[in-house]
């Protein structure tokens, strides 16, 4: 089969399936094989391994995924592109191509048929809106999962990977910073891609944490904390969080949190680690359930 990698064979197989990129499902598909090289070796794919990937458009790196893999799982929601797959891959009986949703999937379920529920590796070319619900339904539905490799837009990687203290940092840093550690292995260029984008992308990995950097009491408690501390980020902690509507939370339970850990009464969410994050809620989620 073709190798889509290269521009002609992607623009052939476009025109023969007469196909229209639909700006919807932010479809821009890779056309160097360099990049494909990088995404495969980051992601460290071995005939051991079973391969989820999402949005496989017309294949391209799926081919390279089946190539490398056990076997592969490619979730693709535009159903145009099926009949395209069926092309592409037709050389591939390791792959299995679901058109569906990802964020509707149970990937827990794909896990168990074909990994017998051992970790998974997640290969993915993302668009930027839909980025972070993807990654955080991934992790928090504790889905079995060795390592993540991503193409998304630079910013939305840089933003995963920085610490308090700078403008990217975010709810989206502390998250996935949570459950992994992040690392960019490439930046790609926008004319890596058909049609090209008007940003820059970039390769993060993230693998996952045995267990998280951090114990907490609650969770989803921490995360609610997270979200409602960057939700007005010109707003100071008290503020933002007393105004989020948590039940327990009040200006002054969290004022004697911060006084109790050392920390300004003016301290905005962006200042704290991941740890402090941590401290933080579990004393609020302590004095939260001794007020109910």
């Amino acid at each position: 089969m073709a190798n889509l990698g290269i521009p002609q064979n992607t623009i052939e197989i476009l025109q023969k399936y007469q196909f229209r990129f639909q700006k919807k499902f932010g479809q821009n598909f890779l056309i160097d094989t360099h990049v494909l090289d990088k995404i495969i070796d980051s992601a460290g794919i071995t005939k051991e391994d079973c391969v989820l990937e999402i949005g496989p458009g017309i294949g391209t790196m799926t081919q390279y995924l089946a190539e490398n893999a056990r076997e592969v799982v490619a979730v693709e929601i535009d159903k145009a592109l099926i009949p395209i797959l069926e092309e592409t891959l037709s050389a591939y009986d390791n792959v299995t191509v679901i058109n569906d949703d990802i964020l509707k999937v149970d990937v827990n379920r794909i896990v168990e048929e074909k990994n017998a529920g051992k970790p998974i590796k997640v290969v993915a070319n993302l668009p930027y809106y839909i980025t972070t619900p993807i990654i955080m339904g991934l992790f928090e539905n504790h889905v079995p999962i060795e390592s993540i490799t991503i193409m998304v837009q630079k910013e939305v990687a840089d933003r995963m990977q920085v610490g308090p203290g700078t403008k990217d940092y975010g709810a989206l840093s502390l998250a996935v910073q949570y459950y992994a550690k992040p690392e960019i292995v490439a930046n790609v260029p926008p004319n890596c891609f058909m049609p090209r984008p008007n940003v820059g992308s970039a390769v993060i990995r993230l693998t996952r944490h045995d267990k998280p950097p951090v114990l907490v009491r609650d969770e989803a408690f921490l995360f609610r904390l997270i979200r409602a501390s960057f939700n007005q980020r010109r707003k100071t902690l008290i503020n933002g969080l007393s105004n989020a509507g948590i039940a327990g939370v009040t200006k002054e339970s969290v004022g004697t949190a911060l006084e109790e850990m050392g920390l300004s009464q003016t301290i905005r969410g962006e200042a704290l680690t991941l740890e402090q994050f941590a401290m933080l809620s579990d004393r609020l989620f302590k004095n939260k359930a001794q007020t109910l």
